[in-house]
């Protein structure tokens, strides 16, 4: 499994139990890394990702509810609703990352820890999240004052030119 994939893998898990219990994430956090030995590239790049979808989880969690019409967010599975809420942060958020790369890896994590439905349903919300973003789907955002980067994993840094 790679870097990014792990990374993300243990920031679901992390909101996961976050969105369960509320506790303080920085006090949290030092305890989850104890029962999930993760190298430290893993652990930063997770630790980015939980750290920016709990800032911005009102603003996901809107957005997530603009699109499943005639649903209370307390209504969607757990795993599924912080699996969308970390696609969310890193198709708005995250420039290095392509909406369909975060799309694709929500899936396959949905696929892994969610229910036999969950694949279909998070591709569905956030294929129809992505119809709205008005950065480029298939590409890195590298425009200037693109969205906030969440650095990668050194070793999956690409090569200097």
């Amino acid at each position: 499994m790679g870097k990014r994939r792990e990374g993300r893998e243990a920031a679901v898990q992390f909101l996961f139990a976050h969105d369960l219990g509320d506790g303080d994430p920085k006090e949290d956090l030092p305890a989850f890394w104890t029962m999930r030995e993760s190298p430290s590239a893993v652990r930063a790049f997770a630790e980015n990702l939980i750290l920016g979808t709990l800032e911005h989880r009102d603003e996901a969690d809107r957005i997530l509810m603009e699109s499943v019409q005639n649903y209370q967010i307390h209504r969607i599975a757990a795993v599924d609703r912080n699996i969308l809420r970390l696609a969310i942060f890193e198709m708005l958020h995250c420039a290095e990352t392509p909406p369909v790369v975060a799309i694709n890896e929500a899936i396959e994590i949905a696929k892994r820890f969610g229910s036999e439905e969950s694949g279909r349903f998070v591709n569905g919300i956030l294929d129809r999240i992505r119809g709205t973003i008005t950065r480029p789907a298939r590409t890195a955002d590298t425009t200037p004052g693109g969205a906030p980067a969440v650095p990668p994993p050194d070793e999956e840094s690409p090569p200097a030119s």
